[in-house]
This record gives C-alpha cells, sequence and structure tokens, in this order.
C-alpha cells in the first residue's frame, strides 16, 4: 500500500511501526455551526483511508477531535473564539453550542456513511493535559509571555515550517511591522489569558492565570495521549499545512524530542461553482441542504470518490445530479445481479442451485481479477476514480453475462461476495442484503405466468404490484430480472 506523505512530497510504501496496528489521527471539527460539504470531503476521505488500511488487515486505532474551545475568528491568534460568537448569536451558552453541533456532525457522517473514530476527544475534556504540555514546552524553554498570552518561539526550533516548506526567514523579512508583542511572525498562543475587561464562558485556571488553549495544543496534547507519539498517520484539508499542521509538528517534536506521526496525508479543497465557499457568497451546502434538495447522502459520497483525494474539486448541483444519476444506476445494476439468487428458476436459473462447477471457476476468476484490480487501485494511494471506473466497466460485463444465461444461483453468490468487499471498501451500500418479500416472488411468477399466457392486463398489474413494493423488474432474454426502486 502506497501513500502521498506530504512530509516528503512522494508516494511512500506504508508500513506501520507497530506489527499491524495503525495510529490514526484525523483533525475534526470546530463544532459553532453545521459543518458544510466542503469540511465533510475531509471525513470521506479518512473513512477510505480507514477502510483500505483495514481492508489490508491493519487494527486501526482512529482518533479525530472535537474542538469546542480556542479557534479564534483569525487562525492567527487574533478575535473571539467561535464557540462564544456563535452563542452570543444564537442566544445560547458555548457548551449548549458545542454539544448540539457535536450532535449535528455526528449525524451528517453517519447520513454519509462515515465509521465513527474510535475515539472523539473533546479539547475541553483535555484542558488539564494542554497545560501539561505547554508547562513542558516552558520547562524546555520554547516559550516566552507576552500581555495576552503564552507563546511558542518558533525561531527555537531550526526545522520549523517542514511539513509546509515555509520560508520563515523570508516572512519575516516581509512581514508588517505590527506584530503585537510577538517575537516571530510565526509564533503561535500556547494558552490565552482571559480579557481582564470580559468574562467568558470557556476559561480556565492555569499557572500562568486564568485563560483558555490555543487552537494548536489540543491535538498535539490529544493526539499523544491516545496514540502516543510517534503514530502512523495524520491527516486533515490542505488548508492545516501552513499553520495549523506546522505548529502541531512544532510544539510536540520540541516536547518530545522525536517526530510527531510518519505520514501526513491531506485532501484538496472543494470549490462551488468555481468559487470558495463562503456565507457571503451564499454557496454553503450542508447534508441537510443536499437532502432537501432531493439527494441523497450517498450521492454526495459518490461525487467525492469519483475524484481523487489530492485534486481540487469543484462541486455544482449538476455534477451531482450527474453523481447521483451514475450511482443510482450502479446500485440497480449490482442489485440486480444480488437479487438474481432469490428469483424462481428460470432458463439460466435452473433447479440445482449449485450451477455447473465450470461455471463457478469462470465467474469465480472474474471476480477474483477485478477484485485485485479494485485492491491495486486503493492501494496506490486511494485511487477512488479508478477503482469505480472498473467497478462500472465490470458490473457491465456480468449483466452481460447474466443476459446470456451464463450466470446462476452459485455464480451470483460468488459475484455478491465481490460485492461486499467493494462496499466494504467504498461504503456506498451497493448491496441490498436483505431477502426479497413472499409478495413480490409472487407476483413476479403471476406476472411471469400472465405473460406466457399473452395476459398484458394482468401483466401490467403484477409490474405495478411490484412497483409499489419498492421494487423495479427488467425483461431479459433468459428471464425477469429484480432490482430495487432508489
Amino acid at each position: 500500500m502506497k501513500l502521498f506523505n506530504t512530509l516528503t512530497r512522494s508516494k511512500e510504501l506504508f508500513t506501520p511501526l507497530v506489527d499491524k496496528r495503525v495510529g490514526l489521527y484525523a483533525c475534526g471539527p470546530t463544532v459553532y455551526d453545521f459543518a458544510h460539504i466542503g469540511n465533510l470531503r475531509a471525513y470521506i476521505f479518512v473513512d477510505i483511508l480507514r477502510r483500505v488500511l483495514e481492508l489490508n488487515g491493519y487494527e486501526v486505532k482512529h482518533v479525530m477531535n472535537i474542538t469546542d474551545v480556542g479557534h479564534l475568528l483569525s487562525n492567527a491568534d487574533e478575535g473571539e473564539d467561535r464557540m462564544e460568537v456563535s452563542a452570543k448569536r444564537e442566544g445560547k451558552t458555548a457548551w449548549e453550542i458545542a454539544a448540539f453541533y457535536t450532535e449535528q456532525f455526528i449525524k451528517d457522517l453517519k447520513m454519509l456513511n462515515v465509521k465513527l473514530p474510535d475515539v472523539m476527544p473533546k479539547a475541553t475534556d483535555h484542558i488539564a493535559e494542554q497545560i501539561a504540555l505547554v508547562e513542558t514546552l516552558e520547562t524546555k524553554g520554547f516559550t516566552y509571555r507576552t500581555s495576552d498570552g503564552i507563546y511558542f518561539d518558533t525561531s527555537k526550533l531550526s526545522d520549523y515550517g517542514k511539513l509546509a516548506r515555509l520560508n520563515v526567514e523570508g516572512q519575516e523579512a516581509g512581514a508588517r511591522v505590527q506584530m503585537g508583542e510577538k517575537k516571530h511572525p510565526t509564533d503561535f498562543a500556547l494558552w490565552k489569558f482571559s480579557p481582564p475587561e470580559s468574562h467568558r464562558q470557556m476559561e480556565w485556571e492555569s499557572p500562568w492565570g486564568k485563560g483558555f488553549p490555543g487552537w494548536h495544543i489540543e491535538c498535539s496534547a490529544m493526539s499523544v495521549k491516545y496514540l502516543g507519539q510517534p503514530f502512523d498517520i495524520h491527516t486533515g484539508g490542505i488548508d492545516h499545512i501552513p499553520v495549523h499542521h506546522t505548529n502541531e509538528i512544532a510544539q510536540s517534536e520540541a516536547a518530545y524530542g522525536k517526530p510527531l506521526a510518519r505520514f501526513w496525508l491531506h485532501n484538496e479543497f472543494l470549490t462551488v461553482d468555481g468559487e470558495k465557499m463562503s456565507k457571503s457568497l451564499g454557496n454553503l451546502y450542508t447534508v441537510a441542504d443536499l437532502v432537501q434538495k432531493g439527494f441523497d447522502p450517498l450521492d454526495y459520497r459518490f461525487l467525492v470518490l469519483m475524484a481523487h483525494y489530492r485534486s481540487k474539486l469543484n462541486f455544482t448541483l449538476e455534477a451531482l445530479a450527474a453523481a447521483q444519476a451514475s450511482r443510482r444506476t450502479l446500485t440497480q445494476q449490482i442489485r440486480g445481479l444480488e437479487l438474481w439468487q432469490q428469483l424462481p428458476a428460470t432458463k439460466s436459473l435452473a433447479a440445482d442451485s449449485g450451477g455447473p462447477k465450470a461455471e463457478k471457476d469462470l465467474i469465480g476468476s472474474q471476480a477474483a481479477a477485478v477484485k485485485r484490480t479494485v485492491t491495486d487501485a486503493l492501494n496506490d494511494d486511494l485511487d477512488t476514480p479508478k477503482a469505480i471506473a472498473t467497478l462500472q466497466t465490470t458490473t457491465e460485463r456480468f449483466l452481460n453475462l447474466q443476459e446470456r444465461g451464463e450466470l446462476t444461483r452459485a455464480g451470483t453468490r460468488t459475484l455478491t461476495d465481490f460485492y461486499r468487499f467493494v462496499d466494504e471498501a467504498l461504503g456506498l451500500n451497493f448491496l441490498w442484503s436483505k431477502p426479497v418479500p413472499k409478495e413480490v416472488l409472487e407476483s413476479l411468477a403471476e406476472r411471469e405466468q400472465a405473460r406466457s399466457d399473452k395476459n398484458w392486463q394482468t401483466a401490467d398489474a403484477k409490474r405495478a404490484e411490484i412497483e409499489t413494493a419498492g421494487f423495479m423488474v427488467e425483461d431479459t432474454p433468459v428471464g425477469p430480472r429484480l432490482t430495487v426502486k432508489l
């Protein structure tokens, strides 16, 4: 399995630090508002990463933080806390805001069929750990005090900025003169003091006075608590590279004298109609917005997977509609193959449900070959576009086998096992995985008899019964094919 490591700017063969166990840390949301689809692309990406790791036999411990304090309106340690601003706007406490939007975020993940992390630690539950980490950095001489907080001195770290390959000297030379009390433009807050003239809802006592943690310190404190240091993989959006992840690396490696993570993976931006998403442009979409427009959240997941995670993705409603049509077609095709084994005997489905051994071996070898192709694509830096394209082409081929009468129940079971693997890998829920209701099978058999008797009125009535029950029937040269309406 090869992954593109942002740290080295190259694809590298992935091997875990310890046996078959993988420590995976993903930067989570700041829960001050609903997550938009640009945010959610990152969690679909990390979900695919986790699924592929697990399919390769790795035992993954997935940790994702919940930022519920300390993320200021400006990523440069200035402005109000987003949680406090949201609380004022909605007339609630910051704690209520955090609880509500955390719950909504988890609902979005479930709707997108994203596996929930094993651990979802909240920043506010780990204040003691963050204070302890700042104390460690202070003891080692990496901090200094200003009137508004405790800051990390980036000049004390010789390789600061290595992830983003920052030109720190160039930044200093071209920096604005007004830096406040910061010694260098790249220095960042570890602990912020509560403004003396105001009362914050979220503040804690510390060795330096009452205040709250800086945005970056939480990820370092929680990743080392739950995964140790170093751990295997850290993920996030590319917007995290120049500031947040750069500062995580700096404080963690300064504190413990060893790398934070071996692999750093980042997904690209999602734009909307060619522009960056923003409330001012009115082009922010949430999962709920997409559902209201008649889309299934899996349509968005499918759209995301049709592009490589390191490629920019331009979202339009037209592109989503095209993805919806493609996903529905592929899902109905796959379910048509899956449900074949539940149908009454036809020209191709003989009473002997085992089927000829030669046919079973042929289907098995073809399914195995496709599985290798899909696996190779996913193991090549999560190439989901290639995996989906392979799936679309081969599903058409399997349907042709079915229509030529070359697919028996045994072959169908083999294909169902293959598509079960696909569902585990891509999380698109292609399979129906339920028995066809008895009354639907009865209606199908009665329709076939009516067609045989040329009783078209009864045949049409039975088709209507089948569709009312949520299924579709398609006639093929070897008998009816049943699939699920979407």
